[in-house]
């Protein structure tokens, strides 16, 4: 090839409208030149190539193979320079404006309505609008920016920016347990009093399998159901039974005594299939400066691992608490 390094990122562009109108003299009036003046470039550009890009006639210009191939490469270029192009745009910018964000109720509470107040006084010309429902939200249907998702992600439509997974415990007060038969397996549960969801589609089914096995679903005794997450913790926490909560709503809880962890041997869960947080958002070419930096911001909060995962040596259990209590 001759003077491939001479070629210009506007003789590229020409390039590109000529070959999806198959016309010089209709890229000439869209770009304000002569029809040889386009026709000239494509020539300089065919002769430092070595390659013949279009066929010619008086009817259309019609690409050739070598043209053909081409073209994906001056996408790539062009798409790439405009890429670099926005990021240092809003390298001189700040955020600002109307960011939309939309959460399940009880995780955007407890964490993303706290943390709010420290991102607004950092950037303050944001306009933050925050809706927390528990409905199932499509974000082709729905106006908003930034989805924060509990699930498993399977739309390859959007971008997704996976903060880590949600873990359950099995627990319950250490006042319930002391007044209870102690639980050795998940098939004890059938004789005791448990705290449950239900959600639209029913109540939770609770999971338990042993490190490598297949997860399995045994028979619970249902006290108390509720379409309320808090109404069941508070229940908990008085005493009423036993509750399977994510980490994220129970984790202080754990740390401080007030939960303590049941068959601590067992994994715990209420689907089959791993649940991820997750922010969602378009999967666009340019991805805003505000949507960027709300997902920054909170990857940053949360942290590896995620600030409210609880690790064994920090939650209470069974054990822990019958040994504290007879020392």
């Amino acid at each position: 090839m001759n003077n491939v390094d001479n070629i210009s990122i506007k003789t590229l562009l020409f390039f590109i409208s000529v070959f999806e109108t198959q016309s010089f003299s209709v890229v000439a009036r869209k770009e304000g030149v002569s029809a040889s003046k386009v026709s000239r470039l494509i020539k300089q550009l065919e002769d430092a190539l070595g390659q013949q890009l279009f066929y010619r006639n008086t009817r259309a210009v019609i690409p050739t193979e070598a043209g053909r191939i081409f073209m994906r490469y001056a996408h790539s270029i062009t798409e790439s320079m405009d890429t670099a192009q926005q990021e240092l745009q809003d390298s001189t910018l700040q955020p600002g404006g109307l960011l939309r964000i939309n959460a399940p109720v009880f995780f955007g509470q407890r964490h993303i309505a706290p943390w709010l107040p420290a991102l607004s006084a950092k950037h303050p010309k944001l306009q933050i609008d925050l809706t927390l429902t528990d409905d199932f939200v499509d974000p082709h249907h729905h106006a908003t920016d930034v989805i924060f998702r509990i699930g498993t992600l399977n739309d390859s439509s959007f971008h997704a920016r996976i903060f880590g997974e949600q873990t359950y415990h099995l627990t319950a007060s250490p006042e319930y347990l002391d007044k209870h038969d102690n639980i050795q397996t998940p098939a004890d549960l059938a004789h005791h009093k448990c705290l449950v969801y239900k959600g639209s589609s029913g109540p939770n089914r609770w999971l338990f399998r042993t490190q490598g096995a297949e997860w399995m679903s045994f028979d619970i005794s249902a006290l108390l159901m509720s379409n309320n997450a808090e109404s069941l913790l508070v229940s908990a926490l008085k005493s009423m039974g036993i509750v399977l909560f994510p980490d994220w709503l129970i984790g202080d809880h754990l740390k401080n005594g007030k939960l303590v962890k049941i068959l601590p041997n067992y994994e715990t869960a209420i689907k089959t299939t791993p649940q991820h947080i997750a922010a969602i958002y378009p999967n666009t070419r340019h991805v805003s400066l505000n949507v960027r930096t709300l997902i920054d911001y909170f990857s940053e909060v949360y942290g590896k691992p995620l600030y409210w995962q609880v690790n064994e040596k920090h939650a209470f259990s069974k054990e822990s608490v019958f040994y504290e209590s007879h020392t």
